[in-house]
């Protein structure tokens, strides 16, 4: 969704830009491209690799900080560089990346066996098999149904507990043999263990959670004018986006009785359009686009 990310930040040549989630550097460098000299980019990723990518094609260009870590670190950086409240544009582009899928070794994708890891920053905190080696049944159960909405949640939990004893859960194609084992059910065009890979992932690597942190955050780091575009490529992250920008734009909350003018209201954000959806042509290029959602949302004065 190149052109409507480029629409929606509505790129000022001086303007100052962040990029939360660089991936592979399509966004940041269609970003830069639109730049002149007194424009300024920033670009964030947790990957290592995504991070070296950045320095290999940006590296050079005087107009680009680049800074490894969370999106949610991102306003602190902004702060540090002085542009706390004169940011023109953010862009988030969640979840996992292509080449994050493709790479068996990071554990992402059931389609190959690989180590069970799945962290973004495979230098920060627990894998999946670390986690999984010591979670408990009721921890395991939650982590499915609140981030992968798995109904069986409570079945799987319980396969890989007694599935643990035997040997350890370390290979995706293990666990997602596990999850199929205990799965009843089968949807169309969907692996069974789909769910619960998106769930461990999705807790691994604290995706809501940085989220839901980042983004009042984010808000104050605009400048009046200044446009938030976010993608996201499930209904869990999107609720949060959309339930975001909707509290934003309605504001304070008053009694419904009491005569409260608009400017009284405090509205933060306006939604620029409505939520935007990929072409067929994009989907036929790109089937995991299929999935995705774009909103833009623009900040009041």
């Amino acid at each position: 969704m190149l052109e409507e990310v480029l629409e929606g930040l509505a790129i000022r040549p001086d303007g100052r830009y962040a990029d939360g989630t660089f991936g592979r550097g399509g966004h940041s460098q269609a970003v830069l491209a639109r730049l002149g000299p007194e424009g300024r980019l920033l670009v964030m990723d947790k990957d290592p690799q995504a991070i070296a990518c950045a320095g290999e094609r940006l590296g050079g260009d005087p107009r680009v900080t680049i800074q490894q870590g969370s999106f949610c670190e991102l306003p602190r950086k902004v702060r540090q560089l002085g542009w706390w409240g004169q940011v023109d544009g953010i862009l988030l582009d969640l979840g996992v990346s292509s080449p994050q899928l493709d790479d068996p070794r990071r554990g992402f994708s059931f389609r190959e066996d690989g180590p069970l890891d799945m962290r973004m920053d495979p230098g920060a905190g627990q894998s999946a098999a670390e986690w999984l080696a010591g979670a408990g049944e009721d921890e395991i159960a939650t982590v499915l149904r609140e981030y992968g909405e798995e109904r069986f949640a409570r079945r799987i939990a319980r396969a890989i507990i007694r599935e643990r004893e035997q040997a350890p859960i370390d290979t995706t194609r293990r666990l997602a043999a596990i999850v199929a084992g205990a799965n009843p059910t089968r949807e169309r065009n969907k692996d069974p263990a789909t769910r619960s890979f998106q769930a461990i992932r999705i807790f691994i690597n604290s995706e809501l959670e940085d989220l839901k942190q980042a983004l009042p955050e984010m808000l104050e780091a605009l400048r009046p004018g200044g446009r938030l575009v976010v993608i996201s490529f499930h209904s869990l992250e999107d609720r949060i986006v959309k339930r975001f920008i909707r509290e934003q734009q309605r504001g304070d909350d008053f009694p419904p009785d009491l005569p409260i003018t608009h400017v009284q209201m405090n509205s933060r954000l306006r939604a620029v359009g409505k939520a935007r959806f990929p072409s067929a042509e994009e989907v036929a290029r790109n089937p995991r686009a299929r999935s995705a959602v774009l909103r833009v949302a623009e900040r009041l004065p």
